[in-house]
């Protein structure tokens, strides 16, 4: 039995994970990925179950996480957005060599045109790297049906499983036809062999032997899968290599249907089988795929090819950026929609800290104080407090990556800049914050560490923060002296203490840390309107 719903595309992969029978669910917010373990937490079958879905406190231990439950029998989705493969590098490329027992999804979600993001990478590289198999949906319907796929492939090639959407697939609704009944739970078991698991180097040349040999079979499951096709067309003047949402920019291009032949693509290795046919039957190939010229790069590598091979590379596509039905329709020959310019009467509303947050009231203290010494450096860090940079505070020099502001700080400390300050918030302290902390620490490090705690994950939508009311004892856990570790509140009546402090600790030749500590306007408001209503029941 079926039903239709309409469902992101991220509440399509949630759906369909737990209709193929998830145990658990391991995830750090990052947009665009936060709204699948969110729809796992809300759902009925998920609560009746008892489906894990606890945010992490990063990346790797999601990974982790999932591994572990994977070594036991059951099945696991890790999800995260694409930055966040970086964070989980380590175990997920490792994933690849000790295999799976349940099943195990990882799911990336990119950013093309780093909507929320510090770059564009495309995550497809990381499953080549690994040599795991990758599927990359090009609709929602997929996205659900896939995930049942993929569970089942990780169970019978004992590897993991990428899968890889972008932006606007996991942002945009479509009806899905969707079971009515889900899949029970694996059973836990203790299949999981310990030589494999254990990655001693005698055990890992065993092991790579064995998933090298996979590869060939891996790239003839892709060949003959469901979700890659071979569409045939009477033109032959041209060919079209389409992959994941950039498939239906295709689609849109023809609505009475392609005159040229179409390979789509959503499961890799790339089926070269079908690469070799399309090249060999048509004088020209387009290659559209969102994000980096991931098969257009291989394409050109599968022998010898008498086709003139188009797309990103070529310059018919753009190098960078989403792709657009127009960009598609420009790339193709045919004429595009009309484009409307912008109305002058709009103004602009760049983004800016909410009225009333708390990290205002930290920038306005801290650039008092900083007017103070000259050439003072602010190493800054992601969330919303990011937003320091822009006017009226421009008080931010640097942001890079999770947990880079206080091991930047010490870097630049250790050049013999001072001041040094790091501000960082409360969730990406305990997401990746907290070695730096310690190798500063260690070194005593003539730093000054800003942990703005709003009391959430306030960027990505107010997800509980894995660091809440532990600030002070992670912080003496880790040495911070207990006289060079304050905690104040950041409002404008406490301004002149909270400077007093900022500019103590800048002339203290060591490692202090400052926690101003103050909801999230943002989460305030919500938690208020729900204890309205509760007071009402």
């Amino acid at each position: 039995m079926t039903e239709k719903k309409l469902l992101l595309g991220d509440e399509a992969i949630a759906l369909g994970a737990i209709h193929a029978g998830l145990s658990g669910v391991y995830a750090y917010p990052g947009t665009p990925s936060t709204e699948i373990t969110e729809f796992i937490q809300g759902n009925d079958i998920a609560r009746e179950r008892g489906i894990h879905s606890r945010w992490s406190t990063n990346e790797k231990t999601a990974m982790e996480a999932a591994l572990g439950m994977s070594f036991m029998g059951k099945r696991a989705l890790v999800c995260m957005k694409h930055v966040g493969m970086n964070v989980c590098a380590d175990p997920f490329v490792n994933s690849g060599m000790t295999g799976v027992n349940g099943g195990v999804i990882v799911l990336v979600a990119d950013d093309p045109s780093m909507h929320s993001s510090q770059d564009e990478q495309d995550s497809r590289f990381y499953g080549k790297f690994a040599m795991v198999p990758t599927f990359e949906p090009s609709s929602q319907q997929e996205a659900y049906d896939m995930m049942a796929a993929a569970f089942d492939y990780s169970e019978q090639q004992h590897l993991p499983v990428l899968m890889r959407v972008t932006t606007r697939m996991a942002h945009s609704r479509a009806v899905v036809n969707v079971k009515t009944e889900a899949r029970k739970e694996n059973e836990m078991n203790y299949n999981a062999v310990a030589a494999n698991w254990v990655l001693l180097p005698a055990n890992a040349r065993k092991r790579n032997v064995v998933v090298t040999a996979q590869q060939a079979t891996l790239e003839e499951d892709a060949t003959r899968s469901a979700y890659n096709s071979y569409e045939e067309g009477k033109d032959h003047s041209l060919g079209i290599i389409a992959s994941g949402i950039a498939y239906n920019y295709v689609n849109e291009c023809f609505p009475e249907g392609s005159p040229y032949p179409i390979l789509k693509i959503s499961q890799y290795p790339l089926p070269k089988k079908l690469v070799r046919r399309i090249t060999d039957e048509c004088e020209k190939v387009l290659i559209v795929e969102e994000g980096q010229p991931f098969i257009e790069d291989i394409v050109r590598g599968v022998s010898e090819l008498p086709s003139d091979i188009q797309g990103r590379l070529t310059g018919e596509l753009p190098r960078t950026g989403e792709l657009t039905p127009d960009t598609v329709k420009k790339a193709l020959g045919l004429e595009t929609s009309q484009n409307y310019s912008s109305c002058e009467d709009v103004v602009p509303r760049p983004p800016a800290l909410c009225q009333g947050c708390g990290h205002r009231d930290v920038y306005t203290a801290l650039n008092e104080v900083l007017r103070e010494y000259d050439n003072a450096r602010v190493f800054g860090d992601i969330g919303c407090y990011t937003l320091g940079f822009l006017p009226p505070f421009h008080a931010i020099h640097s942001c890079v990556d999770m947990g880079a502001s206080i091991t930047m700080a010490k870097g630049a400390a250790d050049a013999g800049q001072w001041p040094a300050v790091a501000i960082i918030g409360d969730s990406t302290f305990t997401h990746s914050g907290m070695t730096g902390l310690l190798d500063a620490v260690n070194e005593n490090a003539n730093i000054t560490v800003i942990i703005s705690d709003n009391l959430t994950t306030g960027m990505t939508g107010g997800q509980d923060s894995a660091g809440t009311n532990k600030f002070e004892a992670i912080c003496r856990g880790l040495g911070v002296p207990e006289e060079h570790l304050h905690v104040v509140v950041p409002l404008p009546k406490n301004m002149e203490e909270i400077t007093r402090i900022i500019r103590e600790e800048i002339n203290y030749k060591g490692t202090s840390v400052i926690i101003p500590r103050r909801e999230c306007i943002q989460t305030l408001r919500r938690h208020l309107k729900q204890q309205k209503a509760q007071e009402k029941k």
